[in-house]
């Protein structure tokens, strides 16, 4: 009952994970990113642990190969879990459990590793890749092209009701962290109109908060 990407840019550095479900506020539980460690996003029953674990792992210097070998080896009931992580080197890795939900797969390549389940087919995961590594620009982007390019492969056997990215640079906090929770239309493109909004204003809400006297206005009524 999800899909989803993590990824990383070659060229700047940012990583970002995103996903989408049947399920309501889907980001929330799946969805790990941290600034200069790595993304990973852990589904399929999912068990959250697995996302904050592993970003500690690689955070000590555990290869996105290592993190989710280790995540496999000592998680809670790992036959039900899917893990797919990429680490600072852009090195990616997938764990499936076998009674992972219907149809699941997974792919990956350098900078990205995308997986699912309750798919349409098994087709769907290697569709983002290939999506992922033809595009080109901002990482939220990109992100956004792969979760559309899921979708235009068929998706989930049933309808998406929640999506959500993450994005992280160079500070302690995401840079971007949108959702959509629930909807009855496409989470996927409320979450693209989304960030079309937010795009253009990510880098002044970062200089916000480092200095704030280098934001020229604060856009709203009354600000001068």
């Amino acid at each position: 009952m999800t899909f989803s990407i993590v990824a990383r840019c070659a060229k700047t550095g940012m990583f970002g994970v995103a996903v989408s479900s049947s399920s309501p506020a889907v980001a929330a539980r799946c969805a790990y990113a941290q600034a200069g460690v790595g993304a990973v996003a852990c589904q399929n029953v999912t068990d959250p642990t697995l996302g904050t674990r592993g970003l500690e792992l690689m955070a000590r210097g555990a290869s996105a190969t290592e993190a989710v070998a280790i995540l496999k080896r000592t998680g809670a009931y790992p036959e039900y879990r899917q893990v797919l992580a990429v680490d600072a080197n852009g090195v990616s890795a997938i764990h499936s459990g076998p009674k992972a939900l219907g149809t699941w797969a997974e792919a990956r390549a350098q900078d990205v590793a995308c997986g699912g389940n309750l798919l349409a087919h098994d087709g769907v995961p290697q569709a983002m890749v290939d999506a992922f590594l033809a595009s080109e620009g901002h990482l939220g982007d990109r992100i956004i092209a792969t979760m559309r390019a899921a979708l235009t492969a068929g998706g989930e056997a049933g309808p998406v009701r929640s999506a959500g990215m993450k994005l992280v640079r160079d500070v302690v906090w995401p840079v971007a962290d949108l959702r959509c929770d629930w909807t009855e239309a496409c989470p996927i493109e409320e979450l693209a109109a989304l960030w079309e909004l937010y795009k253009p204003q990510l880098d002044a809400y970062v200089t916000r908060a480092i200095n704030p006297s280098d934001a020229p206005s604060y856009g709203v009524p009354g600000d001068e």
